[in-house]
C-alpha cells in the first residue's frame, strides 16, 4: 500500500491545480494512506489564515487525513541535523551572493552565451565555492557543492523511475549534466535555516513517503532530490509526475490566478462533485 502526500504552502489560496495535485495524491494512495503537511519554512509569506483556508478547501473537496498535521516550522533542528552531516561529509559552502551577484556574474562576455536555466533558475556560477564552512555566518545561504557530492557517491549519474512519465525507462541525467545543468543548489536559505530540496527529502523519509505525488515542472529536482536521498541514507520512494493544469492560454496556473482559486468555485455555488469531475475525478 502507497503512503502520499500533498504538502502546500501557506502563501496563497488553492486553485484548480492544487486541486488536481491533492486528488491525485490521494487516489494513488487508496487503500493506503494520503497525509497533508504544510511547508511553512517561509514565514515572511505564510499566514494561518491561509493554512485554514487549505483544510477547508481540502474536505470540501472530500479529503481527510490524520493529525497531526507536519509543518516544516516545527522541524528546523530535523534540517539543521541534516546539514551538519553533509557539512561533515565536506559536501557544503557558505554562499554570500545575492541573486544580483549571480545575475551580474553570468552576464559577463562569453561569447554570447546565454546563461543555463536549472530546476531554480539561473546555475549557479560557483562564485563562493572556495568558501569553508568555517566562515558561514548568519547573513549567508548553505549551497551544495554537487562535484563534491557526486565524487563522493562515485556516481556517473542519478537515476529514478517514473510511474507516470515512461514507466519502466528510467530517467537519467548524467554527473556532468547534474553539475552543468542543475549546479550547486541552496540547501539553506539565509535567514531560514532550509530550502524546499533539503526539506522534502527529510520530510518525506521522516513520514515514510513511499510514492511522491508532484507536478511534472518538478521533474528536474527530483534528480536532486534523489542525490540527497543517497548522500543521507534515506529511503528513495517512487515517483509519480503528473500533469499540470493550465488556464485557457496553456498557461500553469500559479497562486495569483485568484479567479480559479477553489474558495471562489465554491462561493458560486459549484459542488465538489462538479470540480473533481472537471479534472477527470
Amino acid at each position: 500500500m502507497n503512503r502520499t502526500r500533498f504538502a502546500p504552502s501557506p502563501t496563497g489560496a488553492l486553485h484548480l491545480g492544487h486541486a488536481f495535485a491533492a486528488l491525485t495524491a490521494a487516489k494513488l494512495a487508496d487503500p493506503g494512506q494520503f497525509l497533508l503537511r504544510i511547508e511553512d519554512i517561509d514565514q515572511s509569506r505564510c499566514r494561518p489564515e491561509y493554512e485554514t483556508m487549505i483544510s477547508q478547501d481540502l474536505h470540501w473537496l472530500g479529503l481527510d487525513w490524520p493529525l497531526p498535521v507536519m509543518r516544516q516550522s516545527d522541524r528546523l533542528p530535523a534540517y539543521q541535523a541534516a546539514l551538519d552531516r553533509l557539512a561533515e561529509m565536506g559536501l557544503t559552502y557558505p554562499c554570500q551572493c545575492r541573486r544580483a551577484d549571480i545575475r551580474a556574474a553570468l552576464s559577463a562576455p562569453q561569447e554570447g552565451a546565454e546563461p543555463t536555466i536549472g530546476p531554480d533558475g539561473p546555475v549557479y556560477p560557483g562564485t563562493c565555492r572556495h568558501r569553508a564552512m568555517a566562515e558561514a555566518g548568519a547573513d549567508d545561504a548553505i549551497r551544495l557543492d554537487m562535484g563534491r557530492a557526486l565524487d563522493h557517491l562515485r556516481a556517473d549519474e542519478i537515476v529514478f523511475d517514473d510511474e507516470n512519465i515512461a514507466p519502466g525507462l528510467p530517467h537519467r541525467l548524467s554527473a556532468a549534466d547534474m553539475v552543468s545543468g542543475i549546479g550547486d543548489v541552496v540547501l539553506a536559505r539565509r535567514g531560514m535555516g532550509t530550502s524546499y530540496h533539503l526539506s522534502v527529502v527529510v520530510d518525506d523519509a521522516e513520514q515514510g513517503i513511499t510514492l511522491v505525488t508532484r507536478g511534472k515542472d518538478l521533474l528536474d529536482s527530483t534528480y536532486i532530490h534523489v542525490l540527497l536521498q543517497r548522500l543521507l541514507d534515506l529511503p528513495v520512494p517512487r515517483y509519480y509526475h503528473h500533469r499540470l493544469i493550465r488556464d485557457d492560454n496553456g498557461k500553469r496556473l500559479a497562486k495569483r490566478d485568484d479567479a480559479r482559486a477553489l474558495r471562489l468555485y465554491r462561493e458560486q455555488g459549484m459542488s465538489a462533485a462538479e470540480i473533481r469531475q472537471s479534472l477527470g475525478f
